[in-house]
């Protein structure tokens, strides 16, 4: 079975009704990014942070997966697939994902201000005064800006297995992850589907784009490569 790995970004969950991360201004939900996603926010304001983030908590319970994320699942029937989310959202495993790997953190999740490694669910409000077992208080289980990204090394070693790898709705702008497709394995078949493509000059020659929203570009990949592995 051929090894599918996808990287996955703020476009496929803007079809189900999530905001994207920011606007053209730097923006996010009218918020200066730094402000609700930076070590330096938090201590500066938590409580707009937590705020922020019990907001966009509340706006996960009422989104559901679109036919983007529904045919990424339906995908495993014939192939290996491995999912590289750099969305924080769980719509991925609402649709029946089974391999998730989330880059930048979940907001289902929370972990301890003085031990990383301690990670809680958590599907409610979070506020000041909410604390781990050892009585540090917990923070939302997001990679902000700054910060290291400790999925990485997993997300690297899933892209140079790969037999066919697929960008979509993302703009290839945010590091590290924008960086994946230099990790692929010579002459595998890539795809990046967005209705706004950015520019990919190393891997131009290589790369098919599907300029297309992400439920139409999968309809149309799902097509592409089951036909493939049929001929």
């Amino acid at each position: 079975m051929k090894k599918l790995v996808v990287l996955t970004g703020a476009g496929i969950s803007a079809e189900s009704g999530t905001k994207t991360f920011r606007d053209a201004n730097g923006l996010w939900e009218g918020h200066n990014v730094m402000d609700v996603a930076s070590p330096e926010g938090f201590q500066r304001n938590p409580k707009l942070v937590f705020d922020f983030y019990n907001e966009r908590r509340k706006q996960l319970h009422e989104v559901q997966p679109n036919l983007g994320h529904l045919i990424l699942a339906e995908l495993e029937r014939d192939f290996d697939v491995s999912i590289i989310t750099q969305n924080v959202d769980d719509l991925h495993e609402k649709a029946g994902s089974t391999k998730v790997l989330h880059l930048h953190g979940e907001l289902f999740k929370v972990r301890s201000t003085n031990n990383p490694s301690n990670i809680i669910d958590w599907t409610t409000d979070l506020n000041l005064g909410h604390f781990d077992d050892e009585q540090n208080q917990l923070r939302p289980h997001i990679v902000w800006f700054g910060e290291e990204v400790p999925a990485l090394e997993e997300a690297v070693f899933l892209t140079s297995q790969a037999d066919i790898f697929v960008v979509v709705g993302t703009s290839l702008q945010v590091y590290p992850a924008a960086g994946l497709l230099d990790f692929t394995k010579p002459n595998t078949p890539l795809y990046y589907i967005d209705p706004n493509p950015a520019k990919i000059s190393n891997l131009s020659s290589q790369v098919e784009i599907i300029a297309e929203v992400a439920s139409v570009g999968l309809a149309i990949l799902r097509e592409k490569i089951l036909e493939n592995i049929k001929s």
